[in-house]
């Protein structure tokens, strides 16, 4: 039987199938945001004695149902921004997550700090497509490509100007990585066939990058304490979504939870 995993990126195949029809690779060019001058997302996840946070934009997800019935993204992106987010994630599957690419062109017109589409990416008109929707990075998921494919996006993202976010899941994921092309490293905390959390795994994981790497943990974060701790690893920043979006302003509780964080790290100094 399918896992959950297989069927949404059968689904993405699908789907992408559709907008190839209607939006041709050459037109995606011609989009209004296309031409826009990229923000640095992996500089700004290097931050000086703090953990950057990207903060999500996220409606629903396969295990959790709808997580946020009261959706305005571009209200909670400006809520994100002065609450000190370092970059913001847009989900812009539809299917699983309830997502669109609209979300993100709106987002993008509406704040100045780097955006990242989440995605399942499996195709180079999907990394042009974030582009052309105001992206300036995408997320591409090792355990979803095979052969030379993950190479392939990767020089999709050079050729259009974005950086990439490569997310992985196991030690093989790590071993498949050409860290050559790759700047950012992420590992997703929660393993998206059986949607465990095991925050000390993804750490482990992430050591494994050569030191110049980006290092982001993600899913399954959502207390000050979980980011002291990957303070304390030497990570640089926390991808957290269903935290935020469970709150009644997502934009206080990131600003709360980087002040909280600034007192656990002053204290753990002084001690």
């Amino acid at each position: 039987m399918a896992n959950i995993l297989d069927e949404i990126v059968e689904q993405t195949k699908i789907d992408l199938k559709k907008r190839k029809g209607k939006v041709s690779f050459n037109d995606l060019g011609d989009m209004e945001l296309f031409e826009q001058a990229p923000r640095d997302f992996a500089d700004a996840l290097q931050l000086e004695n703090d953990v950057a946070i990207i903060a999500e934009i996220k409606k629903a997800s396969p295990s959790k149902g709808l997580i946020r019935p009261d959706f305005d993204p571009q209200k909670i992106a400006d809520q994100y921004q002065e609450g000190g987010a370092s970059a913001i994630s847009v989900l812009t599957d539809e299917p699983a997550f309830k997502g669109s690419l609209d979300y993100l062109e709106t987002v993008s017109k509406e704040v100045s700090i780097p955006l990242l589409r989440k995605d399942f990416i499996v195709d180079p008109y999907q990394v042009k497509e974030a582009k052309a929707y105001g992206a300036d990075a995408v997320l591409l998921i090792a355990t979803i490509t095979e052969g030379s494919q993950l190479d392939e996006l990767l020089h999709a993202t050079k050729e259009f100007g974005l950086q990439a976010l490569v997310e992985c899941y196991s030690e093989d994921d790590i071993e498949y990585v050409n860290f050559e092309h790759v700047d950012i490293l992420g590992v997703n905390n929660r393993d998206l066939r059986s949607f465990e959390v095991d925050l000390h795994r993804g750490i482990e994981l992430l050591h494994k990058a050569p030191e110049d790497t980006v290092l982001v943990s993600e899913s399954g974060l959502g207390k000050p304490e979980d980011l002291q701790l990957l303070y304390d690893e030497d990570i640089d920043a926390a991808l957290i979504g269903e935290y935020f979006m469970r709150q009644s302003d997502p934009g206080k509780a990131v600003k709360e939870m980087k002040s909280k964080l600034k007192n656990l790290i002053t204290k753990e100094a002084e001690e």
